[in-house]
């Protein structure tokens, strides 16, 4: 009974795909969301629950996404900021210069990794760093599903593996493992697949097809970008300001927000041209002008409108209003995931899942697989991680495992797959601020595919799965 409202879903959501492409996040996927979300709800009424009940639930899931939707409404005014004052084209402009096309998805992985891991966030890393290396890609012609595959395979694996990092600290500390042995039992499963990852982007680069590639037309480009733009090296003082206060353990929001005003900063500083665009047209003082460019590209993003497309395609990005389709896309997946919690289907799908589970393998593979569902049914990595850490601690203390076993699961499981269901609160964020499709990045997210399966692997093998000895049972 519990699976019909899921197979409901899959079916309606498969349909929505097939109609609409890549444009079925736009609406129709909310849609069937809700539409499931109904169905899920006329079970739950029939079988003694009431609506008061499940309506608490859900606005208790919404909650829980709050501080999401104001991240990803201050990265949209983050970009647009960024691209007004002349961070991200600066970024533009120096990548073109010291990349190649052959390595470029190489050094855009290991890039992001480096980033997150400093940070211990994969979402700041692609809000920042991120969209300056699609802006790169992008102009030289390489696919932005491999570009946005590159960068999220490296900012996941530096959001596992630092210390910093909210997923990582919720993962140990629901299994009760130490946050450094659990950092270090993951390295046994992350790094094999970075590893592989790094390979596959150096095979696609080497192997690529460039005729594409035009170094006149990279010229025209870049000429045209500090035209408009100063790119001078000192317009990157402000992502390594940002960057640094995140080391510092800042959190998201205040880091966000200064990185927002040191761009208004030197917006007003080094880019007067730009600031002063309109004026003529306008009946204002140059100070209400530069504000007003200000807010506006906040709330709308940057809008550039030169005599060459591959610039205008660039530099037209940011801005709050750009990620109210991914807040809607979030809002409508927590209306569904508030009602199967509600109304007890999600616990009765994963007990369901225990009940058939013999042996380590088999245990392994439930957590990973119910941490993927929970992504899936929930469409927030953190419930993921919460729900499947809940479930599953007795199991493995049953089994005499350490503690360490199940909290690497959970976030090769939780974690690492967020990004890859369009409608998880990390699908819909990475799609938004990096512009590119969750399926069409889906087949490149090489770390996110290949550490699930390194970790199914260890758990049928026993390779690194480590079990309590008799002086941890004694104590």
């Amino acid at each position: 009974m519990s699976l019909m409202p899921v197979l409901f879903l899959v079916v309606a959501l498969i349909t929505t795909v097939v109609l609409f492409g890549d444009e079925a996040t736009g609406g129709p996927v909310q849609a069937s969301l809700i539409l499931a979300a109904a169905f899920a709800a006329v079970f739950a009424l029939t079988h003694g629950h009431s609506w008061k009940e499940l309506e608490d639930h859900v606005i208790e899931t919404l909650g829980d996404v709050m501080k999401p939707v104001l991240i990803l409404l201050f990265i949209g005014a983050l970009i647009g900021i960024w691209i007004l004052s002349g961070i991200v084209p600066a970024i533009i402009v120096w990548g073109l210069k010291l990349l190649s096309p052959s390595i470029f998805l190489f050094t855009a992985c290991v890039i992001a990794a480096i980033v997150s891991l400093a940070t211990g966030s994969s979402w700041s890393t692609a809000g920042t760093i991120g969209v300056a290396l699609i802006g790169i890609g992008q102009a030289m012609g390489i696919d932005l599903g491999m570009t946005a595959g590159a960068i999220i395979s490296g900012a996941y694996f530096g959001d596992k593996l630092s210390p910093f990092s909210e997923t990582t600290n919720l993962a140990s500390s629901m299994a009760g493992s130490d946050l450094f042995e659990h950092i270090k039992h993951m390295l046994y499963t992350t790094t094999p697949a970075l590893v592989i990852t790094l390979i596959l982007f150096l095979i696609i680069g080497f192997f690529g097809d460039y005729g594409a590639y035009d170094a006149g037309r990279i010229e025209i480009i870049t000429g045209a970008i500090k035209a408009r733009f100063n790119t001078d090296i000192y317009m990157l003082i402000p992502p390594v300001l940002t960057i640094g206060i995140m080391v510092k353990r800042v959190p998201a929001i205040p880091a966000i927000l200064f990185g927002i005003i040191i761009g208004v900063i030197f917006a007003l500083i080094f880019q007067s041209g730009i600031m002063a665009e309109g004026s003529h047209s306008q009946q204002l003082s140059p100070a209400l002008i530069k504000l007003k460019t200000c807010l506006q590209t906040a709330a709308s993003g940057f809008k550039s409108s030169t005599s060459i497309k591959e610039v205008d395609n660039l530099l037209n990005k940011g801005g709050m209003a750009a990620m109210l389709n991914t807040i809607w896309l979030i809002i409508s997946a927590m209306f569904f995931a508030g009602i199967m919690d509600g109304s007890g289907m999600m616990g009765s799908i994963a007990e369901g899942i225990l009940k058939g589970v013999r042996g380590t393998g088999n245990l392994i593979a439930a957590t990973l697989g119910t941490a993927l569902l929970t992504n899936i049914l929930a469409s927030e990595q953190y419930l993921s991680i919460v729900i499947t850490g809940r479930m599953y601690r007795e199991a493995y203390q049953q089994q005499n495992l350490k503690n360490k076993n199940l909290s690497r699961a959970l976030e090769d499981g939780g974690t690492i797959t967020s990004p890859l269901v369009p409608w998880n609160t990390c699908g819909a964020f990475m799609a938004s601020t990096l512009g590119v499709p969750t399926f069409s990045y889906l087949p490149y997210a090489f770390l996110n595919i290949l550490t699930p399966l390194v970790s199914l692997v260890y758990g049928y093998t026993g390779f690194t799965i480590e079990k309590n000895d008799t002086e941890d049972l004694s104590d």
